[in-house]
This record gives structure tokens, C-alpha cells and sequence, in this order.
């Protein structure tokens, strides 16, 4: 079970710097999701500041960028990285892909299916000089040395998709090479949802599901004291009704117990009440969402929540200060250590 650092992207100038503190402190990789910065410019950043950091993308909006274009950006990262990058794309949400980015969302699942097999076959064609990808939705059959980013000395990128529902998961199984878990992606729902549609989808390949990677984002509430889990405990409360507030999620939610989370959080969001949407996750559902610790047991209780189910966690907040990534480091190198006797 490797350990990455979750991140935002930084500005450029300062990637370089916090890829090497976050490689000094021990941590087997970073992952950088994407907002209002690009991910792809970060991991460049980072690779060239901190050679053999493992990198990826967690995950990039792939509908706003054609196949080919993401396809040459990740062919050049897994170069720079020396073959330590993954591609994670994902769809993001229909307001954001439509009114911001200003692109077609229709038939996401299927889209995101049809985009990957095109960014697999642009791979393919960057070694062998033949692009013919013929899908639902992109159709790719010229290339020339000219506009070909030519043979790399590293294995293709791993492409991995963030998935939630049954389809998906199943699809990601299917054609993917990992899945980015989504960050309400408690042991429970991961037991009930991720290992066995994405066991089906592996199976419809002929592939085994352990040739898929689950990459599974980690909130934690750690500390020695009960003021400090207090603090951590109020940052989980406030992530946790962001990532709940939206209503495809809200079965994850009713499965393990909690049901209306989600109506009750989009109450209190409509009627601007942030402080409200917090107060609906209780610290019931952070004992089910999240992992609570002191510091000496943390890495024991995330192996016994994700050991053998998690390929990688990701910690999802490491970065709050300094002082808490270098101990949040130690435990990334105890749980790498352990996966290594």
C-alpha cells in the first residue's frame, strides 16, 4: 500500500519545493487534483524538482481537452517522470463541464469509456506511427511524424478514472488501469461497491482485478491530544458536507446508516447556511468516514481499515502545517516499510 500527499496545484515557481519536502519526509507520491490551476503543469513542476516521485493526476477533467491533446501531455509526464505517472481523469459535473468549461456532457459514463480507449490508442500510436481509434464519440485515425511525440524509454501512463456508481466502476474495471475512490469511500462501501463491479469489468477484459489499482483518498482525525482531534475533527465535519452535499452521492451515505445526509446538507446549502451544512455530519459519521488516531497508531489503523484493499491511499489532509506533514510523513514510511518485509 503506497502513500501519497493529496494536493492542490501550487503556483509553479512553488511545486518544485514542496515536491522535495514532500519526497524527504518519506511519502511514496503526490497527487494533485485540479481546480482553477492545472494538475498537468504541477506534475511537471514536481517531476523535474524530485526525480523518481511518484506523480499523477487526481484527477484532471478530461471532456475539455481532446483525447490527443491529453494523451501527448500525459506521454510527455511519464517521460519527465521516468515512468512514475498516472493519468487520472475524471468527468467533473455537468454544471462545471457545460457552464464553465463551455464543452458537451452528454452520456458521461460512456463518453469517459470511449475517451480512455482513445487516449490508450494515441499511446500506441506515439510508438508505432498508426492512430485508428473508431468509438461512439471520438474518431482518431491520422498522425504523422511531425505531430507524433515519438517513442518514450518508459512503459505507457497508467490511465485511471474516478468512479462512483455501479456502471462506472464496472467500466473502470473494464478499460481503465486504476480507480480513484471517491473521498466519502468508506471500507463499507468500497467492500459493497468497488471490489466486485470492478471485478466484473475486469472479468469482461480477461483481466484479473488485481491488475487494477485502487487509489482511495484517506481523511483523518489524528492527534495525541483531545484539543487537537477536535480541531481535525471540525476540518473532516466541513469537508465531509461539501463532498455530501451532492445528490449522486447520497446513497453512499444511506448505506451506511445515515440516511437524508444529503437532503438534510442541501437544506442548509440553498439557504447559504455553511456553519449548517457542517453541523449535519455528526461524529457518528466521522467514526464511519474517517480515520481517528493518535499519531503512534495511525499507521496501524490505516492498514487495518485499507490494507489489502487500498493499492494507494491518499492522505487528504497531510499539508494543514508543517510540523504535521514531516509526522504524517513518518507514518507514510512505516506503512511502506511494512508493505516491503
Amino acid at each position: 500500500m503506497y502513500v501519497d500527499v493529496m494536493t492542490t496545484p501550487q503556483p509553479l515557481r512553488s511545486t518544485g519545493d514542496l515536491a522535495r519536502r514532500t519526497q524527504e519526509a518519506g511519502f511514496d507520491g503526490m497527487l494533485f487534483t485540479e481546480t482553477g490551476r492545472t494538475a498537468y503543469l504541477n506534475v511537471a513542476a514536481a517531476a523535474l524538482a524530485a526525480p523518481g516521485l511518484q506523480l499523477s493526476t487526481g484527477v484532471a477533467v478530461a471532456f475539455p481537452r481532446s483525447p490527443f491533446v491529453t494523451a501527448a501531455s500525459a506521454w510527455e509526464l511519464q517521460e519527465a517522470c521516468g515512468g512514475n505517472f498516472r493519468l487520472g481523469l475524471g468527468t467533473q459535473v455537468r454544471t462545471h463541464v457545460v457552464r464553465r468549461y463551455g464543452v458537451e456532457f452528454e452520456h458521461p459514463g460512456p463518453r469517459l469509456r470511449d475517451y480512455v480507449l482513445a487516449v490508450k490508442a494515441c499511446f500506441g500510436a506515439f510508438r508505432t506511427g498508426t492512430l485508428d481509434h473508431h468509438g461512439d464519440f471520438y474518431n482518431l485515425d491520422f498522425i504523422t511524424p511531425q505531430w507524433s511525440a515519438g517513442p518514450i524509454d518508459a512503459p505507457d501512463p497508467m490511465v485511471d478514472v474516478a468512479a462512483v456508481n455501479p456502471w462506472m466502476l464496472r467500466m473502470a474495471g473494464e478499460v481503465a488501469d486504476g480507480v480513484h475512490v471517491h473521498p466519502l469511500g468508506e471500507p463499507g462501501y468500497i467492500a459493497r461497491h468497488v471490489i466486485p463491479k470492478v471485478a466484473e469489468g475486469a472479468q469482461k477484459s480477461g483481466r484479473s482485478p488485481s491488475e487494477i489499482a485502487l487509489i482511495v483518498p484517506v481523511m483523518t482525525v489524528v492527534g495525541d491530544t483531545d484539543e487537537e482531534r477536535h480541531r481535525e475533527r471540525e476540518l473532516v465535519r466541513a469537508s465531509m458536507s461539501f463532498y455530501g452535499s451532492t445528490p449522486n452521492y447520497a446513497f453512499i451515505w444511506d448505506e451506511a446508516g445515515f440516511e437524508g445526509t444529503t437532503a438534510r446538507i442541501r437544506d442548509k446549502q440553498k439557504a447559504g447556511d455553511i456553519k449548517g451544512m457542517a453541523a449535519q455530519i455528526t461524529d457518528e459519521h466521522i467514526a464511519v468516514f474517517a480515520t481517528e488516531s493518535t499519531w503512534d497508531g495511525l499507521a496501524d489503523a490505516l492498514s487495518a481499515r485499507y490494507g489489502g484493499t487500498a493499492t494507494r491511499i491518499v492522505l487528504y489532509n497531510a499539508l494543514a502545517d508543517p510540523e504535521r506533514f514531516e509526522r504524517y510523513g513518518i507514518v507514510a514510511q512505516r506503512l511502506s516499510n511494512a508493505q516491503q518485509a
